[in-house]
């Protein structure tokens, strides 16, 4: 989804912790993109070096390998919170109500069950790299210019929990449609039309103004 958010939002405590965590989630995007900038002006240095003095930029892949995962991970639950993941809008956007709820419901459960699977198998490959008793406490490095490789494979089980986290929220937010049949919930995505995917588009575009 584009522009504005179609979370929404009041004073109850469910919605209160969705918003704490969406401020967590929202640094992680900032450090994902600032990730994706720091690649890029790692290639001009490497680039220009190369061309310029023939030297390009010592461990460029290595690099690399450190902020894939800032680039991959961080910025998931961030989206996952304003529903901007590939999803079957062509299918889901036909329910309505409690029918609705029920495969939002269906859907959240088993994506937490895979994160919460994900979290523990990549933490213990995290585990297997991190080691007090070595050199930069790591097991292993990369291969240029030896950089420890235990920052970066930490990163997939901490972006993870939060996105676990992200997950129980949603589940909390459609357990408690299900049960009201309430048509507009709190602390979770909401379907929206083509038209009003358009008119957050254009108001965004026009700054919000008529």
């Amino acid at each position: 989804m584009a522009g504005h958010s179609s979370v929404l939002a009041d004073d109850s405590a469910l919605s209160r912790i969705d918003r704490g965590l969406y401020g967590i989630e929202r640094v992680m995007a900032l450090l994902s993109g600032i990730a994706v900038f720091s690649l890029m002006v790692l290639a001009v240095v490497s680039v220009g070096g190369r061309n310029l003095f023939n030297a390009p930029l010592p461990g460029y892949v290595d690099w690399i390998q450190q902020l894939m995962p800032l680039i991959a991970f961080m910025g998931i639950s961030f989206t996952q919170r304003d529903g901007g993941h590939i999803r079957m809008d062509i299918l889901v956007g036909r329910l309505k109500g409690r029918a609705l709820w029920s495969a939002e419901l269906v859907t959240t459960f088993f994506m937490l069950v895979l994160m919460l699977l994900l979290i523990w198998g990549s933490w213990a490959h995290f585990e297997r790299s991190f080691d007090f008793a070595r050199p930069l406490w790591s097991r292993d490095s990369s291969i240029d210019i030896a950089l420890p490789l235990w920052p970066a494979k930490l990163l997939a089980p901490v972006a993870f929990s939060v996105l676990a986290l992200r997950l129980l929220l949603q589940l909390w937010g459609y357990t408690r449609a299900l049960a009201t049949g309430t048509t507009h919930p709190v602390a979770v995505p909401l379907v929206q039309s083509a038209a009003e995917q358009a008119a957050e588009e254009a108001e965004a575009v026009s700054g919000g103004k008529e």
